[in-house]
């Protein structure tokens, strides 16, 4: 393994931005000072006008394997995420079959370990009757349980109060939620119904609402007060929500909640023009909850920004609404879209490293990453925000071949990305790095 010394960078951590050198060995950050000298051997960086940030660690994607890599696989995916900045990712277990058992869990690490770009871990998925196999989760290698409170398929579904106490009683790790209320939704869509049929995508916000995501979100906040949950609240949608969220910082907080990239960037409005491909649950609301969604990013109510990365073929987009399936591809986008909140002034680049790498960090308990430090892992992105990316279907690299932002011009642009010290993009194009990925480790 090569040393790397990237030069005068805008180093982005912490709070501030300061131009520094960046001596990466042995996949590590060895030294971070004013002036570095190169060594003879080393790989040198100029960094010059660039800023270094800490990789995006994306809490919550699906990669579709096993099963469904039709849509998309751990190779394909984790290499456009890591062309879009983010060095680690925890994946779920909504795949063929569920990832309902420890078995089940470990083979995906096993698949991650021969083909991921980038670092990894993966959550169990809990039922209705797996408590068993939650209690053997380890704290130190597994991320979460991912617990679908009333609104999913197959045998991923808990709504049965009994088993969403036991689970949350008893769980080892941190308990990550969707939510939506089933019965909510089932309401919503009889009345819509009896004004017209079939439903269209303009009313997905309105079957999903915010009373379908505030039912739920907030039995899940009263189950984890009432047990001491570790609870972690995924893809925020609503303003209507954010009440059952404490601002300030993440640390010392057992409960948190996330808002993911597409939810900040779109609204409503879009669905004229970009129709199903922006259908996701849960939905894509209104500009006052994207607007409040970003104004909870500065109160701290809002701690952590993920992607919620899920691709589905066009084939499988490009029916009529209700058959159409939901989630949309994010990873190689989702940073970009963080710079241009920027570029607009709406966060601050402290901001988006507090959100997508510190913050993911302090909440799950990560080692050795998240933050530009000596000693910690080299995961690392180099972003130009002097420099533009026009987005196409053309020039996505996830295996569905296309993406939301198509005809978008970002304002800003990866230059490079490093997992432990070995550089995977370059700007323009994937670097193989074999075995430059490993599995998550918690200090918990």
């Amino acid at each position: 393994m090569t040393s790397t010394l990237i030069k005068s960078a805008s180093i982005v951590n912490e709070g501030s931005i300061t131009q520094q050198d960046v001596y990466i060995k042995a996949g590590k950050i060895a030294e971070i000072a004013p002036n570095i000298d190169a060594k003879p051997g080393d790989t040198l960086i100029d960094a010059s006008g660039k800023y270094l940030l800490p990789g995006m660690i994306d809490d919550q994607v699906h990669f579709r394997e096993p099963g469904l890599t039709h849509k998309g696989s751990i190779a394909t995916e984790s290499r456009a995420a890591v062309a879009g900045g983010i060095t680690s990712y925890m994946e779920m277990p909504n795949v063929s079959p569920s990832t309902t058992t420890i078995d089940a869990l470990e083979s995906k690490f096993d698949i991650a370990a021969a083909n991921s770009a980038a670092n990894y871990s993966f959550y169990l998925g809990a039922t209705e009757d797996n408590l068993e196999q939650i209690k053997q989760l380890n704290p130190k290698r597994h991320c979460g349980v991912k617990v679908f409170m009333g609104a999913s398929t197959g045998d991923l579904l808990v709504e049965h109060p009994q088993a969403l106490e036991a689970i949350f009683e008893h769980s080892p790790v941190l308990i990550v939620t969707h939510c939506e209320n089933g019965a909510v939704i089932a309401e919503n869509q009889q009345k819509l119904k009896q004004d017209q049929s079939p439903l269209t995508i303009e009313d997905h916000p309105k079957l999903r609402d915010d009373e379908s995501c505030y039912a739920s979100s907030s039995y899940a906040v009263n189950l984890a007060k009432k047990h001491n949950s570790q609870l972690h609240v995924l893809h925020i949608t609503t303003a209507k929500e954010l009440d059952l969220f404490e601002a300030g910082p993440v640390s010392g907080k057992s409960i948190t909640a996330e808002a993911c990239v597409h939810h900040l960037w779109f609204s409503a409005d879009d669905y004229a023009q970009l129709g199903n491909r922006i259908k996701c649950n849960p939905a894509i609301k209104y500009q006052s909850d994207r607007d409040a969604l970003r104004k909870a990013l500065h109160t701290g109510q809002i701690d952590v920004v993920a992607t919620d990365h899920a691709p589905h073929t066009l084939e499988e987009k490009n029916v009529p609404y209700e058959q159409a399936p939901a989630g949309l591809p994010l990873v190689q986008h989702a940073l970009l879209t963080m710079l241009d909140h920027v570029q607009h002034q709406r966060l601050t680049l402290e901001q988006v490293v507090e959100k997508t790498a510190h913050n993911v960090a302090i909440r799950y308990a990560i080692d050795g990453r998240g933050y530009i430090r000596e000693g910690y892992y080299a995961d690392l992105v180099l972003v130009d925000l002097a420099q533009t990316t026009p987005v196409t279907d053309e020039n996505c690299l996830y295996h569905c071949n296309w993406t939301p932002f198509a005809g978008h011009e970002f304002t800003s642009r990866i230059a490079g990305t490093w997992v432990n010290g070995q550089q995977v993009f370059d700007g323009d194009k994937l670097i193989e790095a074999p075995n430059a990925a490993m599995a998550l480790a918690f200090e918990r």
